[in-house]
């Protein structure tokens, strides 16, 4: 069983997100939150695998809300909603440690999956949101070839094998572990098994967060590899 905190500022979408999550039996709504440091409080009493996180609240922003649980509760997943299909929030809410990106007017069925795949370890961010995304801050990632240098930018990356930094790339493309074992000709438990090392070996949360450093330390840039 899953069990998800609800925090949004709207009572109503809240009833609606819980009437979805609840008619799937695998998943338990356990709590609802109107802003972000009710959510933090929440998180710490009730446990949840994943809480699913209005970015955008009076009295406690949700990257605010999401930079303390996922510090303090590294077992609990976020899941961020916005209105606005790709904006500074919904960067902000990944760079801090969310999991997933989701829009409120998503239908009921992909709530569900962005859930499951949340609470199993996996990201929720495509391809295209992912590339939007970066591509609007592209500004603040590298882009001279003094800058791509990938071995002076950060150390972490010398440590990877050839293997691990083609499916570092392909992560960052978005790739689920399927698609990436498909490029690769490789089983799907074999990508599991690079996945886990990179995130041991580079100290990162998740699939979402090895995306952004990819593109951030210079390895893959904003409409290349």
């Amino acid at each position: 069983m899953t069990t998800i905190l609800l925090a949004d500022d709207q009572a109503l979408l809240r009833k609606g997100f819980r009437m979805v999550l609840e008619s799937e039996p695998d998943l338990r709504v356990v709590g609802e939150a109107a802003d972000g440091r009710v959510a933090v409080d929440q998180v710490a009493s009730l446990g949840p695998d994943v809480v699913v996180m209005d970015v955008r609240m009076p009295g406690g922003d949700g990257i605010e809300a999401t930079k303390r649980i996922v510090a303090a509760h590294p077992a609990t997943r976020v899941l961020v909603l916005t209105t606005f299909d790709l904006d500074e929030y919904a960067f902000g809410a990944l760079r801090a440690g969310a999991s997933g990106f989701l829009l409120k007017n998503a239908e009921p069925a992909e709530l569900v999956a962005a859930v499951r795949a949340v609470a199993a370890g996996e990201a929720v961010v495509a391809p295209r949101v992912t590339e939007l995304l970066l591509a609007m801050f592209s500004a603040r990632l590298p882009t001279t070839p003094a800058e791509r240098d990938v071995d002076r930018r950060d150390p972490r990356l010398s440590g990877l094998t050839p293997r691990e930094a083609d499916v570092l790339r392909l992560v960052a493309s978005g790739l689920s572990n399927t698609e990436v074992a498909e490029r690769l000709h490789l089983s799907t438990t074999t990508i599991k098994t690079h996945t886990g090392h990179l995130l041991s070996k580079l100290g990162l949360r998740d699939r979402v967060q090895l995306a952004i450093f990819a593109y951030e330390s210079g390895l893959v840039r904003v409409g290349g590899s």
